[in-house]
């Protein structure tokens, strides 16, 4: 078959024909030959890239490795995204929209770290608006989840939504801002022109829960690939990293306050033991004392005579010791048995 050799960085116009080659199969009896014509399919990636959307994707000093990671992953399943050194916790958040447009960037995903536990996201627009702020839980890496989904390295998502962002104004402005950052453009440089995974995004307990899959060939069947997290909303802010409240989650639980709960129903569960441990010992000391008094334990005692009390103001006579006889006699029988002898 012969081989089609094209220019690299060639751009086809739309609508340049492909180009047609000719193989020429040889029988074994060699007694016909035939020429028959294969169809070069042109290149798929053939447009213009002109969605010039850009994510900037970095974080605040003091995250640990498990956000370092997540970062990391985020930054390999989107190619349209750019890298920075980590901002310091000084700074104000205002700072970034000026990160943003250095690096060219009019999308933003920054992770904030706080108290070397808590970590929040910040999905932003750069540097108009509008932004949201998230409590990031339930993080799990690709290395890992180590599941059996893979695929290519650069290819374009699917976005699958829950039909309830729909249903409430807010949920319909997170859709389009998701829509706007996770989505790789179209004929990106970077990106490979398949489609080979789905990013989906699930609203369940009031929260969104972000995972990735696999769409396998053969039967359409999804399998996951990571990584996976749950986002509570916190905020929406009109502004890029703040301005007016546009939303605010009134059943959203600082983590601070639900430490604190903790620590609460902990010591009133050691309070409550001590108190149990207290009236143990209290109805011990009450089987030992007598309950009640029988009346009719006394009437069988009869009351002792008085005796009068003999005050002796001399001194006693001596006691005179008398000697018994019948000792005296066998002492002396033996003392004369002895001479005797």
């Amino acid at each position: 078959m012969a081989a089609f050799k094209r220019k690299r960085g060639e751009l086809l116009s739309v609508n340049k024909k492909a180009k047609k080659g000719k193989i020429v199969v040889d029988q074994d009896n060699g007694e016909q030959e035939r020429n028959d014509e294969v169809i070069v399919p042109a290149p798929v990636s053939m447009g213009k890239w002109t969605n010039k959307e850009r994510v900037l994707i970095f974080s605040s000093r003091g995250i640990n490795f498990r956000t370092r990671h997540l970062m990391q992953d985020l930054r390999t399943l989107m190619p349209h995204s750019k890298s920075d050194t980590k901002m310091d916790r000084k700074d104000k958040l205002l700072v970034i929209n000026e990160v943003c447009e250095i690096k060219n960037c009019n999308k933003c995903i920054f992770f904030e770290a706080k108290k070397k536990q808590d970590l929040y996201m910040w999905i932003s627009n750069s540097p108009h608006g509008p932004s949201a702020k998230f409590l990031v839980q339930n993080i799990h890496t690709l290395a890992e989840l180590k599941m059996t989904g893979n695929c290519l390295r650069g290819s374009r998502p699917l976005l699958s939504f829950d039909p309830k962002f729909d249903k409430e104004p807010h949920y319909a402005l997170l859709k389009e801002l998701f829509i706007q950052t996770f989505s790789t453009p179209r004929y990106h440089p970077k990106s490979q022109p398949f489609v080979d995974h789905v990013f989906t995004f699930t609203i369940a307990d009031d929260r969104i829960w972000f995972r990735n899959y696999q769409i396998v060939e053969e039967d359409a069947s999804l399998v996951e690939i990571g990584p996976r997290f749950v986002l509570n909303l916190i905020k929406v802010f009109q502004g890029s990293f703040g301005g007016p409240t546009l939303y605010e989650n009134p059943g959203f639980q600082s983590p601070n306050m639900h430490r604190r709960e903790l620590r609460l129903a902990a010591a009133a569960k050691i309070r409550e033991k001590q108190m149990v441990k207290e009236m143990q010992k209290l109805k011990r000391a009450e089987q030992k004392e007598p309950t009640c008094n029988d009346v009719t334990a006394d009437v069988f005692l009869t009351p002792a005579e008085e005796k009068p009390l003999n005050i002796q103001t001399e001194a006693p006579e001596p006691k005179v010791m008398k000697k018994n006889k019948h000792k005296l006699c066998h002492q002396i029988r033996s003392l004369i048995k002895n001479l005797g002898r």
